[in-house]
């Protein structure tokens, strides 16, 4: 499945979203052009899910106004935490070939009556009005108490010309700052992070503070830090558990993105179980001894402790990210999704979370104190490292942010439009909606042996332990050149297509491993014949090729085994011997230990190479 095929898969699941009634979404499936139109309504959808957290269907349809009488506008919405008004054209293209490459005309651009609409009109300079729900956006608009403050923006979902400049297209668009979203971004910014749940990125979290069991005149401290990386502050406050609940469940991979786990991933560990029952069996705040609490990183903080409410104070935290205590912070979103969002009215039981606070400490940087954008992630690659180390997390995980993951990672979606999940778990979202397949996502463990198999080092591929594979410096060894990518996603496609031949032999009793076809390739050898595949690696190209390349590899593959038996220097794993009661000769192999041995190399290069 490519990009453009995933992406019709996730508009697909958005239509599936709309309720029986909403029946424009759930045309014939016969009717292209209905499903066409279907498609563009969910493209807007989309977009207003990613980027505004909007997760409820009905709520996001409020803002769909694409109909006739639009006035250019196909949706909107009216951003309280930027104070910002946001007018949305798309232009949803039907052919992959169309969305990479079609451009929005000038004339659909001029047609945009945001000057129009922000100055009150009801209908166009024609004097027709407009449908009822951009009336009512206008309502909305002139209903904002401090509407003075806000700000208006235009977003393109579409291609634009590369040549027209943004200047030009605020006079196309009346004046005002437009944003284009063209196919790459599309791609990027709105299909990967709703499969990755990694989307509305949260500029600031408020937390309300409750102040009454504050015993001190100030319910923080503060505390300034100098490091070899510039200076930053620490301030200590406990807050209630459940607004950290709230924060997790609304924002979750978002928040997380220097965490070495990712949301969902954080499910498979038993401390949760303690968490949970410190909050569901417990009505004092014993959970504040227990819990070591959450480490969270911030580009700026202020506590204001007289907001005119009493015992009420507010915590405001700037682009945050939780770096530690990930674990204490699922938990809690999971016992709130459970016991008040998702429960009926007789169930639910928001007291669970009355008097419970957990101890919040936060990491403010100053970003115009760091000489450069590397400095900053160094420092947070260190912090999140150093605060990790006490809890179970294994060394993939740890090397799960490394820049060159990260980079690997956009390289192989951006140009194969498959999914290297970096930290286990990050595309559990995807899959749970039925955005993409497992299939689909490539497993790090894995593409780290394929890439010791482009190196023409099988025997340690088959032979190391994943702790061994990701320890830093056989990770750094390993995954190393960019310039490689391309090159180790042709070896992983090589290794699924080796797994699929041996899927073909896995119900049959007598030869289960293609024994009689391949010799032991299947069973002991996969990395070995990956490797020569490798061999074969000729660029881009050879992606068109690759499953007649392992089939060709895998064809020879019993007289290469063949060859490798009668080798003297093999002796250790093959041993002929004369039995002693009959007189027969006979042959002990050993291929298992063979593919993992330091003969192999030299006989794969000697018996394909030359």
């Amino acid at each position: 499945m490519n990009k453009y095929e995933t992406l019709l898969n996730v508009l697909d699941k958005i239509r599936d979203e709309a309720p029986d009634a909403y029946k424009r979404y759930r045309p014939d499936e016969s009717k292209i052009e209905e499903i066409n139109n279907a498609r563009s309504r969910a493209f807007i959808h989309l977009f207003l899910k990613v980027n505004f957290g909007l997760l409820d269907f009905i709520e996001r349809e409020k803002f769909i106004t694409d109909d006739p009488q639009d006035g250019g506008i196909d949706g909107y919405y009216p951003n309280e935490d930027s104070k910002t008004v946001y007018f949305i054209q798309s232009k949803f293209r039907t052919t992959e070939n169309n969305f990479k490459e079609k451009e929005i005309l000038f004339k659909e651009l001029l047609q945009m009556d945001v000057d129009r609409i922000v100055d009150g009109a009801l209908s166009d300079e024609k004097n027709v009005p407009y449908n009822s729900k951009i009336q009512k956006m206008v309502g909305e608009i002139q209903k904002i108490p401090d509407v003075g403050r806000w700000k208006y923006q235009v977003v393109i979902l579409a291609n634009i010309n590369a040549q027209v400049t943004p200047s030009q297209l605020k006079k196309l668009t009346g004046g005002f700052p437009v944003v284009v979203y063209n196919h790459a971004k599309v791609y990027n910014d709105l299909v990967l992070r709703v499969i990755q749940g990694n989307f509305y990125n949260p500029n600031e979290l408020i937390i309300t503070l409750n102040l009454s069991n504050t015993t001190s005149q100030s319910a923080k401290i503060s505390y300034n830090v100098k490091t070899a990386k510039k200076e930053c502050d620490i301030t200590l406050v406990f807050v209630p558990t459940i607004e950290i609940a709230r924060a997790m469940y609304k924002y979750r991979n978002s928040i997380l993105k220097f965490n070495p786990r990712s949301y969902l991933e954080l499910a498979h560990n038993e401390v949760n179980t303690a968490i949970a029952s410190s909050i569901l069996d417990l009505t004092t705040n014993e959970f504040a001894l227990f819990n070591n609490g959450i480490t969270i990183l911030s580009y700026g903080t202020d506590i204001n402790e007289k907001i005119g409410q009493k015992d009420k104070g507010q915590l405001i935290i700037s682009i945050p990210q939780i770096i530690n205590g990930g674990q204490t912070a699922y938990t809690l979103s999971r016992l709130y999704e459970k016991h008040i969002l998702t429960a009926n009215e007789k169930e639910k039981r928001p007291e669970i979370f009355d008097n419970k606070e957990v101890l919040l400490k936060v990491i403010t940087f100053h970003p115009e104190d760091l000489s450069s954008q590397s400095e900053y992630l160094d420092l947070i690659e260190a912090i999140s490292k150093a605060t990790n180390q006490q809890s179970e997390v294994n060394e993939a995980d740890r090397r799960s942010n490394d820049q060159i993951q990260i980079h690997l990672q956009n390289h192989i979606f951006d140009k194969y439009g498959w999914f290297y999940e970096r930290k286990r778990g990050e595309y559990a979202d995807g899959i749970k909606a039925g955005y993409i397949q497992r299939s689909q996502i490539v497993d790090r463990e894995t593409f780290l042996r394929m890439c010791k198999c482009c190196d023409v080092d099988p025997a340690n591929a088959k032979r190391m332990s994943m702790e061994q594979l990701f320890e830093r410096q056989h990770f750094e060894e390993t995954l190393r050149d960019p310039n490689r990518f391309d090159e180790y996603f042709f070896a992983y496609q090589c290794f699924l297509a080796i797994n699929q031949v041996k899927k073909n032999f896995s119900k049959d009793p007598n030869n289960r491993f293609g024994l009689l076809n391949y010799g032991y390739g299947l069973q002991f050898g996969v990395y070995a014949v990956v490797t020569v595949c490798c061999f074969e690696y000729k660029g881009e190209k050879s992606f068109e090729k690759f499953k007649v390349i392992t089939e060709s590899v895998l064809s020879k593959w019993r007289k290469f085994e063949a060859y490798a038996l009668k080798q003297p220097k093999n002796k250790d794993y093959f041993r002929t011997y004369t039995d002693p009661e009959t007189g027969v000769e006979k042959q002990e192999v050993n291929f298992n230990n063979y593919y993992k041995g330091r003969t192999l190399v030299d006989d794969l290069r000697t018996f394909f190479k030359t």
